[in-house]
């Protein structure tokens, strides 16, 4: 008998891996990665990456700077009702298009033929963008955690040079794993699940059940303080504006659950499960993340301390005022962990996508390589290292250079998040839906998805420390505007003359008499340039 229903779970495994593999040759592309991942995984990796400790302990000091605990609270609340209607909108999308390549191939699939290679390329870009500064800001961001730490029961003393060494090893770090442990990495993906989910509860629990004295309620709803300058903004402009810039705490932190769609190439019932790994994502996160960022607004001791920290990372001395120096150590590297297995899987996402994004012409061609061997896309994964390097350079000179990196990643994304929602919107005929349906919601989602996202482009290129000098320049527009341009004028030199959007490559193989269950003749028209 349990051989019986060993031998159907065997079928029935076989049959859903030929259906997402049916399903991609339908969008014309060859089973290529390792579909082996679950919906728990596909979850768990967007969890990961929106990773509420992380967002939340690293931009902890801006919160309280820019805007203070009334913002950061009440700031959380809206942003997670916000995005749960990008997610909503992104879900039904990747529900019908589940491929690697993410928003550039929605942007293409949903806007008219004639115009579709311009819309893939510029979604392309920004994405990729988003992508890199994410990971820019998740392990810069560890990068100061270990750096702080240090500080602690110690002599060490935290320069910006130091920071970018530490920074440069954890990137080799996760491109190590990346390129040699690909098949472990589902299992870290349930380290990393474990760890944001339990092991945040009980630091969330632990803070609050020691804390000496707790803060009221209005403090953590209503408090108001601006600490970005003297005068600070909410005199020289307004303090709504203070507020709106605060909510950057809360947006970047719920970014990067398009990991879900990135992956879907290596998820199993992807149409399913996809699009369900995107929206439970966001809907836990914002759960788990204001339970965390309550705890840590209800346990501060003394706010003006905390603000002005001597260990200079607030999260760090509200761990020191309430479990003492030994207590805050453990406390803190459990975060560290968490933040570290964060910027693995934001690199893995970002890999994927370049390597979807060269599959189709938009990166040089010999991106488009997966490792026989390890079934990852090696040269992809460095090349994601390499450019979140260079994207945290500016640190070595500049004050604010990790808040601009985290706004670059917000409107990156988000941008490129909203461009195919967008697409959907104006081209309703071309959007074919999947299983995952909003049925008669779906254009109002859509529009009000369209709207947020516009709003906070806006809102994050707004420069938040006065005076503005070359040291406390708010970078953002500068990083976004150069893709932007370069896309725009790229595309008008040359890329309209040969990038023509997603390639269906089966398609492409067959013109060319290419078997493409063939491994050997692939291989070899791949070396003669012909895919």
């Amino acid at each position: 008998m349990s051989f019986s229903r060993r031998r159907s779970s065997v079928a029935d495994a076989a049959e859903v891996l030929h259906h997402d593999e049916d399903k991609l040759a339908e969008l014309g592309y060859k089973q290529e990665l390792n579909r082996s991942w679950s919906l728990l995984h596909n979850f768990g990796v967007s969890f990961s990456i929106i990773s509420v400790v992380t967002g939340i302990t690293t931009l902890f000091s801006y919160g309280l700077t820019v805007g203070g605990p009334g913002v950061m609270s009440v700031g959380w609340i809206i942003v997670t009702f916000m995005t749960t209607f990008v997610g909503l909108s992104m879900a039904e999308i990747v529900s019908a298009v589940p491929t690697s390549g993410g928003p550039y191939f929605w942007a293409a699939i949903l806007a008219p033929k004639s115009q579709a290679p311009f819309w893939s390329w510029m979604t392309g870009w920004f994405n990729l963008l988003g992508q890199v500064a994410v990971t820019t800001g998740i392990t810069f961001g560890c990068a100061n955690l270990i750096s702080t730490l240090a500080t602690v029961k110690g002599t060490y003393s935290p320069t910006a040079g130091r920071t970018l060494g530490i920074y440069a090893a954890l990137l080799v770090s996760h491109g190590t794993v990346n390129t040699f442990g690909v098949n472990i990495l589902k299992y870290l993906n349930n380290t990393s699940i474990v760890l944001h989910s339990l092991g945040v509860s009980a630091i969330a629990i632990a803070v609050l059940a020691k804390a000496p004295t707790h803060q009221s309620a209005s403090f953590v709803f209503a408090k108001f303080y601006d600490g970005t300058g003297d005068p600070g903004w909410s005199v020289r402009a307004s303090p709504a504006y203070v507020a709106v810039c605060g909510c950057l705490l809360s947006q970047y932190t719920i970014t990067g659950y398009d990991a879900s769609a990135h992956l879907s190439e290596e998820t199993k019932k992807a149409e399913w499960s996809a699009p369900i790994g995107v929206l439970t994502s966001i809907i836990v996160s914002g759960i788990f993340g204001f339970f965390y960022l309550l705890s840590l607004l209800f346990s501060i001791q003394n706010f003006e301390n905390t603000v002005s920290s001597s260990v200079g990372q607030p999260v760090l001395q509200i761990f020191i005022d309430v479990f003492g120096e030994d207590g805050a150590i453990v406390l803190m590297t459990l975060i560290i962990l968490c933040v570290w297995h964060c910027g693995l899987f934001s690199l893995t996402s970002n890999s994927r996508m370049m390597f979807g994004f060269s599959r189709d012409g938009g990166l040089p061609g010999m991106f488009h390589k997966v490792d026989i061997r390890f079934k990852c896309p090696i040269r992809t994964v460095w090349l994601a290292a390499f450019l979140a390097f260079l994207l945290a350079i500016p640190s070595l000179g500049s004050t604010v250079a990790f808040s601009a990196a985290t706004s670059i990643a917000t409107i990156g994304l988000y941008i490129s998040y909203g461009l195919p929602i967008f697409i959907g919107l104006l081209w309703p005929k071309n959007f074919t839906k999947g299983p995952f349906s909003l049925g008669m919601a779906s254009r109002p989602v859509a529009l009000i998805s369209c709207l947020w996202i516009g709003f906070i482009a806006i809102v994050f290129c707004l420069p938040t420390a006065n005076p503005v000098t070359s040291q406390t320049l708010n970078y953002t527009p500068v990083a976004v505007g150069i893709i932007f341009f370069f896309a725009l004028t790229a595309w008008i030199l040359w890329a309209r003359k040969w990038f023509t959007g997603p390639i269906r490559q089966i398609e492409a193989a067959e013109t060319l008499g290419i078997n493409v269950e063939d491994p050997i003749a692939v291989a070899e028209a791949e070396k003669e340039g012909k895919m």
